[in-house]
Order: structure tokens, then sequence, then C-alpha cells
């Protein structure tokens, strides 16, 4: 496990790191300020109206593969640059420098326009779900290509768990065998967009925020802005709201209905919570990285194991 003198040592590095590139570009960089801290270090480079993602916790599959992390970063780059470009309400790429990730030192980032966030209290979740509907609406039309067919699940879950099988501090034996067997279960329709559409036809696939949208959006003086394309990819708008809960599946389906879209598939939303809780226990393996993990994801481990006994 990292110590908190190894966090912030390495927190300092992706500021400078994100600094140097800044200057690079051309950026005036006076007072470079840390806005958050979890698994990516995100700096506004003050005064400029930038802020930049730097992705320091990353799973044993994009460690291996700086490529991945890369073609993924255009791909977020990409469609919320594409939805900007179209109005949607998206925290947008910098239009200072160019839509492309960035590797310096060792890091892979990437810049977006500063938004001045406020705090507006607990947030309306089943409206943001509603909204969430007009999103798929839009991303329904884009075709830039680039995405893969439910990557936050592939790309995380296997080599997680593998890591895990060795590391018997973070999950025992038992319940690493038992998340394999859920693997096992899921992979023939989270890994094949033909398996997916074998087991579910008529449930379209699309480009998806990947990453609980409701979630990631960012409130100021003129409305929340959806943020953290990082896991976009192609799949069921299911997965998007995996977990949200039955008021927001509600929400959901009233506004995508009245929109012309469909409502949510039960089988695929089982299927896509089911997935959601098994790539949180995956998180574990990244604890190592950061510590603050095992306690985090607690609730969501038993969660799963409470799911897992009452389909047994």
């Amino acid at each position: 496990m990292l110590t908190s003198d190894d966090l912030a040592a390495r927190t300092a590095r992706a500021v400078t790191a994100a600094t140097a590139a800044g200057r690079d570009l051309g950026l005036h960089v006076d007072e470079p300020r840390v806005l958050y801290d979890v698994f990516s270090v995100i700096v506004h480079l003050a005064p400029s109206p930038v802020v930049v993602r730097v992705p320091t916790v990353l799973p044993a599959s994009v460690r291996s593969s700086p490529e991945r992390q890369t073609a993924q970063q255009r791909a977020e780059l990409s469609v919320a640059g594409w939805l900007t470009d179209r109005g949607l309400p998206v925290v947008p790429p910098s239009p200072l420098v160019p839509r492309e990730p960035v590797v310096l030192d060792g890091f892979s980032m990437t810049f977006w326009q500063y938004l001045d966030a406020v705090s507006d209290g607990e947030p309306d979740l089943a409206q943001r779900c509603a909204s969430t509907a007009g999103l798929h609406a839009a991303l329904r039309e884009y075709d830039g290509g680039g995405l893969g067919f439910f990557t936050q699940f592939e790309t995380y879950i296997p080599a997680a768990l593998t890591e895990l099988e060795h590391q018997p501090g973070l999950l025992d034996a038992a319940d690493v065998q038992r998340a394999r067997q859920d693997w096992e279960h899921l992979a023939p329709v989270l890994t094949s967009r033909a398996g997916f559409e074998a087991a579910f036809p008529g449930v379209d696939v699309q480009p998806i925020h990947g990453d609980a949208p409701f979630h990631n959006m960012i409130p100021t003086a003129t409305g929340e802005y959806w943020s953290d394309f990082e896991l976009v990819t192609l799949g069921a708008v299911e997965s998007d709201l995996a977990l949200v809960g039955p008021e927001g599946h509600a929400a959901y389906d009233a506004a995508a209905v009245g929109l012309g879209l469909r409502a949510l598939d039960e089988r695929v939303l089982a299927v896509t919570e089911s997935a959601a809780l098994l790539a949180s226990v995956a998180c574990l393996a990244m604890a190592p990285q950061l510590p603050m993990l095992v306690d985090a994801l607690a609730p969501a481990v038993q969660s799963w194991r409470s799911r897992r006994a009452e389909r047994a």
C-alpha cells in the first residue's frame, strides 16, 4: 500500500507534469491548484481557464498498455467535443489546446475548459436520470468511431480479478473464485456485441457515457454539465442507469419515451447492475495505489455478496 507521503509525492508529480505540459502548449500558468485528487489529479492551470485531468490510479490492463489509455482518452475527447459542438451541457475540451491527450513524465493527460462549480446541496437524482435520456438521444447520432463494446467491464474486470488472486489481504480466495464465476457468466454478453444481441434481441446498442452520468455532473451558476467521459463506450443504455434505483429508472423511462426512445429493459438492467457491482469488487485491485478504496468499496462488496446470496 502506498503511504500518505507516497500519495502526496504522486500528486506533486502530477501537478508538475500538468503545469509543464500546459506551458509547453502556450498556456499562462502562475498558480496551478488541485481541484480533486482520487483516481485522477484534477489541476486548474490558473489563471488560464483550463483544467487538466491527470489519471494516476490505473487498472492493470491500462498500466500494461499505455496505447489503450491513449485510445480511450482520444475517444473521450472526441465524444465530449462532439456533444459540446452540438450544444449539449457537457464540460468541453479546452478550446485553447488541441483535442489530443498529452504524455509527459509518465502521465497521459487531457485538457478541459474550467467551469466554476457551485455548491448546490443534494442533487435532484430523478431529474438527472431524466436528463440522461436526452444525453442518450444525442449520443445515438455519434458516429465518430473509436468506441469498443462495454469497455468499462472488459478492460477492468478480468485483469483485476487476476491481480486480486495475488492480494489475499484485499479479497479472500473464496470471494475471488465467486467473482470469477460471475464474470464467466456475464462475459459472453458483455465482451461480444454479437453475443449480447443474440441474448437480447431487439435491445439496441449505442454510444453511452459508461460511468453513471447522473453522478458525473458539475453544478454551475448556469446549470449542470456532464463530465468524465473517460469510460465512454458502445453498450446498452441500461448500463448508465445501473444501481440508481426504481425512482431514477422511472424518471428515465418517462423522459426516454417522451423523446421517442425505448424504456429500460429489466433483463438488461439486471445484467448491467450485476456487472457494475462486480466492477466495484474488481476495483479493490487498485487499493495498493489508493488505500482509501478498501473502506470506500466495503459497502459495494457487501452488496455484491448479498445479491449473490439472494440468487443462490
